[in-house]
């Protein structure tokens, strides 16, 4: 038994350089707003929440979340916290339990399923260290020698320096990629064409001998895609990913039934329930969840085990450890998302700033360490000036 004695959070906010919104960056459901300032606001992640369970003996598992850290915090400073404090962290699934049912009348997704999924990953870092495993040994071991990633930027930019940036994914060794468009049903025929070009551009330099992914980040509707699809299947990508808002799930069944590009989706889906719901009603061909929006590691373990009896990949959302630990535990799981390091723009990126311990890619690959216990993760003390912490 190992008693949690304290929970502590902290929100950090960037307060370094940020590259400036570009106009058409990415698609996202606020396309269909009449607002003109920038698009993207509601979906940068400057700031971020990092949650310590801390065991009787002092040691320190370490939890994170991106989704709206501050209003996070309050969720389990206020009512999570006091849930599992001086239970044994080893009772992780009745700690999950706990949890959600104490806080069905509003938790059940978004905020309060995004507390939950922090405090649980801080619960699997602290297991493995008090057992001194990576947490992919306490949940599956490991399933492969090393896992394949995909490069996740090419957002939407003039063709020439989209195809540099290709180009250098290239070299380093990726052979896949992800897109986004950045226009949608507001641009009308002149913006289906600008996205038919970005996407031809990024065919150009990468053949049609590497996979390549399209995002529309819910900035779509089902008429607009069913009407640009048509259009995308030429450049034979390996998916089409979140299209139209979560909540249409008869809009992604539809689309999914289409069977000529497979639909990807479940980046904003939370719980075994939400999933068990979209591979019931046959809503997507590639899970996206991350767990730590999803409700950790311990709700990602029980839907990597139902996508499989469906026959449907889990690719978790946005790599970092977290989710790298459950693509390495489960054959089901055949690769990983890898936001190359760069400078903070959406704000995926600050993981690499906030955090040190993230494997680097050699060749398109990245691996966990069997000898580094839990997730292999701590505070990154190089860009501390370059934080604030928000009280």
């Amino acid at each position: 038994m190992s008693k949690i004695k304290e929970i502590k959070t902290t929100v950090f906010k960037w307060v370094g350089p940020v590259v400036p919104p570009a106009q058409n960056f990415c698609t996202n459901p606020t396309d269909l707003l009449r607002e003109s300032e920038d698009k993207m606001k509601s979906f940068r992640f400057h700031k971020w929440l990092v949650c310590e369970v801390i065991d009787e003996d002092g040691i320190v598992g370490i939890g994170n979340a991106a989704l709206a850290p501050e209003v996070t915090k309050k969720a389990i400073d206020c009512y999570l916290k006091n849930l599992i404090i001086n239970e044994d962290c080893f009772d992780y699934e009745y700690l999950w339990e706990k949890m959600y049912r104490h806080t069905m009348a509003w938790g059940r997704k978004g905020i309060g399923m995004t507390g939950i999924s922090a405090i649980d990953l801080g619960i699997w870092d602290l297991m493995g260290k008090i057992k001194k495993k990576p947490v992919f040994e306490l949940i599956g071991k490991r399933t492969k020698e090393k896992i394949p990633v995909y490069a996740s930027k090419l957002y939407s930019q003039p063709i020439k320096s989209l195809q540099d940036e290709a180009s250098g994914y290239l070299k380093e060794g990726f052979k896949m990629f992800k897109m986004r468009f950045g226009w949608g049903p507001k641009d009308g025929n002149e913006g289906i064409k600008k996205n038919l070009n970005l996407v031809n551009a990024v065919r150009e330099v990468i053949g049609y001998e590497n996979d390549l992914m399209l995002e529309a980040y819910m900035g779509w509707n089902l008429d607009y895609s069913k009407k640009i699809i048509p259009e995308l299947e030429k450049f034979k990508p390996k998916w089409l990913e979140e299209p139209v808002i979560p909540d249409d799930i008869k809009g992604y069944v539809e689309l999914n039934s289409l069977g000529s590009i497979p639909i990807a989706g479940g980046e904003h889906e939370f719980t075994f329930y939400g999933f068990k719901h979209l591979l019931e009603m046959k809503a997507i061909s590639y899970i996206q969840y991350d767990s730590n929006r999803v409700g950790g590691i311990t709700a990602a373990i029980k839907i990597n085990d139902l996508a499989k009896k469906y026959n449907v990949p889990v690719i978790p959302h946005a790599g970092q450890m977290h989710n790298y630990h459950l693509t390495m535990s489960h054959d089901n799981c055949p690769f990983s998302e890898y936001f190359p390091v760069s400078k903070v723009e959406i704000g995926n990126e600050l993981f690499y700033y906030l955090f040190k311990g993230e494997p680097k890619p050699k060749n398109g690959f990245i691996n966990l360490d069997d000898n580094v216990p839990g997730l292999g993760i701590s505070i990154n003390d190089k860009y501390k000036s370059s934080f604030e912490v928000v009280e």
